[in-house]
């Protein structure tokens, strides 16, 4: 018996048809698998990109505290690897969650706001 190679690609396939037929715990366990392979083939984009998806589909479930953790660490990986534009959408995402949990006053949402704006106004300052 042959063990199949788990390949990230196919992964984040199946985790788009999953999504798109609104099948989101599903999907979620299938971005999040990708995301873990991506990251280990040093592919963080697209390992960052995938916890996003699993944090959308979280969110879409009304899940918003994973939701928020996924958003997060969705910037993280994001902003160490200088994706700043997409950390940024992470976030604003993650600040989704706050305003669902009614916790957008929160010391953690005002947090992030001020993250949010200082990469924003680093980013407005760089040349294209």
């Amino acid at each position: 018996m042959s063990v199949e190679k788990e390949d990230p690609i196919k992964l984040h396939k199946e985790g788009n048809l999953l999504y798109e037929t609104e099948k989101y715990e599903e999907a979620a366990e299938k971005f999040l698998k990708s995301s873990q392979l991506y990251e280990k083939k040093g592919n963080f984009f697209d390992s960052s990109n995938m916890m996003f998806k699993a944090g959308e589909c979280s969110f879409l479930l009304k899940d918003y505290k994973i939701a928020m953790e996924r958003f997060n660490m969705s910037a993280e990986t994001a902003f160490k690897k200088g994706f700043d534009r997409f950390g940024v959408s992470a976030l604003e995402y993650a600040l989704d969650c706050y305003k669902a949990l009614k916790r957008e006053k929160s010391q953690e949402a005002l947090g992030l706001r001020k993250k949010i704006k200082e990469v924003k106004d680093k980013l407005a300052a760089q040349p294209f």
